[in-house]
């Protein structure tokens, strides 16, 4: 294969890979503290994959590709077999069931990704992102295993129904935006993205990482509630203009 620019992006997607494997060795050994920081990183190199994609301009089908399967490993199976073997071990079949729909419904939410995409830069992602569904995840295990306040103990409580939650959302039509584009443009355009991006990674190193799950949540509940209102007012305005154009009955009286 001809060394071109391309290699660059590639090179961070191919790191995202190796953490997401690297994870699943962690979490095979009971090391769940480094499994679920593998997984953050990895949502890191994918984070600058596109942005060097961006900067090199040398987006392409192929790096769309080989970064879903890269995610596929990472934020599908890494998380999933995190899941299992830190919590729902213990639910024997149905812990398996339960921990596979994140894996199951990362994959589709990947391929339907795939087929409808059109162009390489995105304004929202439809769906909540499968990196954002490991990272939480990953997240709430960090908070669990660092003796958090409110999370001690509570990974068998509250693991099951995230775990759900989470793989509904990633094939739901709710809609998340996507990273702010590191550009004067972009800024301008829409600079609260920016203060919050950078308020958020401000408070994630004061807390020492305790904080992503909580922000994360909040993320998630944004989407939702957006995605509720905009519901809302299509079902009111298609109300709306029903009473407008139903016809008008006149009574008639027969002499």
């Amino acid at each position: 294969m001809k060394i071109t620019r391309a290699v660059v992006p590639s090179l961070f997607t191919v790191l995202n890979m190796f953490s997401g494997f690297m994870s699943i060795i962690h979490a095979s050994r009971g090391e769940f503290l480094a499994a679920a920081w593998f997984i953050i990183l990895a949502a890191g190199f994918d984070a600058f994959d596109g942005i060097m994609a961006r900067i090199t301009k040398s987006s392409s089908q192929f790096g769309v590709e080989i970064d879903s399967l890269s995610d596929m490993i990472s934020f599908g199976a890494a998380p999933a077999f995190l899941v299992y073997q830190f919590a729902l071990v213990q639910l024997d079949g149905f812990g398996i069931f339960l921990s596979s729909l994140l894996m199951i419904f990362a994959g589709l939410r990947l391929a339907r990704f795939n087929v409808q995409l059109v162009g390489f830069d995105k304004d929202h992602f439809v769906g909540l992102p499968v990196p954002a569904s490991a990272i939480t995840v990953a997240s709430f295990i960090l908070n669990v295993m660092n003796g958090v306040e409110g999370f001690t103990g509570r990974g068998l409580d509250v693991l099951p129904w995230l775990s759900a939650v989470l793989a509904l959302l990633m094939v739901s039509k709710v809609p998340y935006d996507t990273l702010p584009k590191v550009s004067r443009r972009a800024i301008r355009k829409e600079p609260w993205k920016f203060v919050f991006a950078v308020l958020a990674i401000i408070v994630i190193v004061l807390t020492g990482g305790n904080a992503i799950f909580p922000l994360l949540l909040v993320f998630i509940a944004l989407g939702i509630i957006r995605y509720c209102i905009a519901l809302t007012k299509r079902l009111l305005h298609s109300g709306t203009r029903f009473e407008e154009n139903e016809p008008v009955r006149h009574s008639r009286i027969d002499s």
